[in-house]
């Protein structure tokens, strides 16, 4: 783990949402080193433990993290990503109960900025705009994360993969859905263990529903794309 300095940054910063009220001068004047810091993570290392006590808002800067679960079993329940310019932990860090419900880790190469609580309220109190829509990132993420859990939980896997399939379809516009991520990264995604994913797979090419390999699934029976789950 690298740190780097808020310079480097400037510009991009300048283009989210959260920063457009300001001007380079003024981040540059905000941003001092005590008040946060930018660090690179490795892929599948640990930002943030489940259960550790948040205290910082981040922003990914470059590269991809993932919030995941992990059951006493072992099994990884993949319930998001989080990537360029996104935002995490505004909603715990002013939070009574401010630890990490879930582990954060990053799914590729990252760079992270870790702004600190001092400066995230005096970034509030300097722009009426970064306030408001902070509290927008903070009411979106909550909810997404929530319809998140609750369609996972409640949805069979034979379901899981179907909605897969089909927000893949609309993204390739094919019925042959080239896979991006390997099938235990799938799985994870999908919050179940590699081996029922393959045997649900198989189970549904069994059924006529579609073929696989190691790098796409086709999808045979076009009619589930439009059952309603």
């Amino acid at each position: 783990m690298s740190i780097i300095n808020i310079e480097n940054y400037i510009s991009s910063l300048l283009c989210h949402d959260l920063f457009k009220g300001f001007c380079v001068d003024q981040l540059k004047q905000l941003f001092t080193l005590e008040k946060y810091s930018i660090n690179t993570y490795t892929k599948g290392q640990i930002i943030h433990l489940q259960d550790e006590v948040c205290l910082s808002m981040d922003i990914v800067l470059e590269g991809e993290i993932s919030v995941q679960k992990i059951d006493t079993s072992g099994n990884i329940l993949k319930i998001t990503v989080f990537s360029g310019e996104e935002v995490l932990g505004a909603n715990l860090l002013f939070s009574n109960r401010n630890i990490y419900p879930m582990t954060i880790i990053a799914e590729s190469k990252s760079v992270i900025l870790h702004i600190y609580k001092e400066l995230v309220l005096e970034l509030c109190h300097a722009d009426i705009l970064f306030m408001s829509s902070l509290m927008t990132v903070i009411a979106d993420k909550t909810l997404i994360l929530t319809d998140k859990i609750d369609a996972i939980s409640l949805k069979t896997i034979n379901q899981r993969i179907i909605d897969y399939l089909r927000y893949q379809y609309y993204l390739q516009n094919t019925y042959k859905i080239k896979l991006t991520i390997s099938k235990k990264e799938l799985a994870e995604r999908l919050g179940i263990q590699r081996s029922s994913l393959s045997r649900e797979l198989q189970k549904m090419r069994e059924k006529g529903m579609l073929e696989y390999d190691s790098k796409s699934i086709t999808i045979k029976d076009h009619e589930i794309l439009n059952r309603q789950l």
